[in-house]
Order: C-alpha cells, then structure tokens, then sequence
C-alpha cells in the first residue's frame, strides 16, 4: 500500500476518532455480554486504548506488516487484552468482535471522508480492511496461546490434585492413585511422592492402585519407575490394589514384579510396613470390655 493511503487512513483517524469511536462502542454494546456499569467502563478504557495506539501507529508506521517494531506497542496491548478476555472466560467469537466490529464504523468514517475521491476511497477502504484482519487474527491468536497456557496450567494442577501423598504413621506414606496413570502423571506422582519421604523422613510407601482401572505393560513400567526412585530414597516401597484381574493382566503380560510387595488392599500393606518397622496395632482389651458394658 503506498504512503499516501497510508497518510490518507492516519488523517481519517486524527480528524473522525471520536466519532468511530462512539459508533464502535455502539456496536459492542450490541454484541457483548458486558451489562453493568463497570464491564461498560471496562470497555471504555479498552477500546479508548486501542484507537490510541492506533493513531499513534499509523501516523509513522505502513500496515503491510504488523510484525515490525512499530507495532510493538499495538501488539502489547492487544495480548494483553486478549490474555485478560481469555482468563475471563470470554469466547473466542466475542474477543474476535471486539476487533472486527471496528470494521463498520471505520468505513463509515473514510467514506465520509474521501467519498469524493472513488481512487483515494478504493484505496483507502482496501487498507482498513488488511489492517483490521491482520490485528483480528493476531488477537485470535494471542487469546489462543492464553487459553492453552491456562487449560495447560489447569491440567498441572489436577493431575497435582489427583495424586496426594498421605502420612499413615511416623515413617510410613500412602500414595492413593485413581484414573489412568500415563507418562506425564508418573512424573507428577514420582515427583511428589519423593519429595514428601524427604519432607518426613519416611522410611516406607505403599503406592495404592485400587482406583486405576487398567494396568498394561506401560503403566506396570510406570509403577516400577516409582519404586525404583523411592528406594534410592531409601524408602521401601509396597504396591496395594492388586485386584484378581490385575493380578491376570500382569502375568499375562510378563511384568515381574517378584522384587516389589505386594497386596490386594491397603490395609494389608499398612500391615505389613507396620510389621517392617517394628510396629503393631493391639487392641485395647480392657476399653474394648468397658464399650461392651
């Protein structure tokens, strides 16, 4: 696009910004689910930024290319929103609007400016709208990035959730696994589960399995990195859960499992680190008989 379009879409702007800016927050407000007083004056700011940062683009920078540095300050802004949007649960198609809804009032605006100059108009109008695609799509994309760094966050923090380690006794731990336990959830598991020996100096954990539905080859492998890593902890690791099914599969794949303990429940395994460390649970003879008075 040549300068004079260029100086051309800047003088349009510097002399009609007030009034595409009122018909743009028109349009919004139309569209967008924004309804009290502080989303309206959200909105405001919003957009007040943009047209200014617009203005102060397009005065000294061409738009055949919004990646130069130019339009670092542009492109800051518009990151910014759409991380704010994208955190803020709004829609693709409604942070998308807020771009391209710009479109209409900007060439109401040039038409009424170069309408009696059809060249300058073509050329003019032409020039909006490469300019507003191209900030419409880097929007979309920044909101994109944003929604995959939080959905990415989101599934971190799950899988954290989904695999707590409790402290059963002194010295002995219990990691309690539901659901499918793949290559990135082992890492989580492993992580946390030998950070807290460390944390208490615990000399056993018993790694439950009573909630995963499917054991195969890879989450058998999965498992025996665990124990492999908390016995150079110097922990002891046991494996519970061992259901009849599982004990099938296991065999029928191969899996040894001969160096690890293991038990169909978790208590059976409580037990048995009990016993290891030199424990016992006794019952209480004497409140025994008096809570059956």
């Amino acid at each position: 696009m040549n300068p004079a379009s260029t100086n051309a879409v800047a003088g349009v702007i510097s002399k009609r910004e007030s009034d595409i800016l009122a018909q743009w927050l028109e349009m919004q407000s139309k569209s967008s689910r924004r309804t009290s007083a502080a989303e309206k004056q959200e909105a405001l700011r919003e957009s007040n930024d943009f047209m200014g940062a617009l203005r102060a683009t397009v005065q000294k920078e061409q738009v055949a290319d919004i990646s130069g540095p130019g339009w670092a300050a542009m492109r800051d802004l518009l990151t910014a929103l759409s991380a704010r949007r994208a955190k803020g649960g709004f829609t693709p198609t409604e942070t998308a609007s807020f771009i391209f809804s710009l479109k209409e009032p900007f060439f109401a605006a040039v038409q009424n400016e170069l309408g009696k100059n059809p060249e300058a108009l073509l050329a003019a109008m032409w020039q909006v709208t490469e300019l507003i695609d191209r900030l419409g799509l880097f929007t979309m994309e920044a909101f994109q990035r944003t929604r995959e760094d939080v959905i990415s966050r989101q599934q971190q923090e799950l899988m954290e959730l989904s695999t707590p380690v409790v402290r059963l006794w002194d010295n002995i731990l219990a990691l309690p696994l539901i659901g499918t336990l793949d290559s990135a959830r082992t890492q989580v598991v492993m992580q946390n589960l030998l950070d807290a020996i460390v944390q208490t100096r615990s000399d056993f954990a018993i790694i439950d399995i009573t909630g995963v539905p499917v054991v195969d080859t890879l989450v058998a492998q999965h498992l025996l990195k665990t124990v492999a890593a908390a016995r150079l902890m110097g922990a002891d690791c046991l494996i519970s859960g061992i259901r009849p099914q599982i004990a099938q599969t296991i065999i029928h794949l191969g899996v040894d499992l001969s160096e690890v303990t293991t038990k169909a429940t978790l208590a059976d395994a409580f037990a048995v680190a009990l016993r290891r460390s030199g424990h016992a649970v006794v019952k209480n003879e004497k409140n025994a008989a008096s809570g059956a008075r």
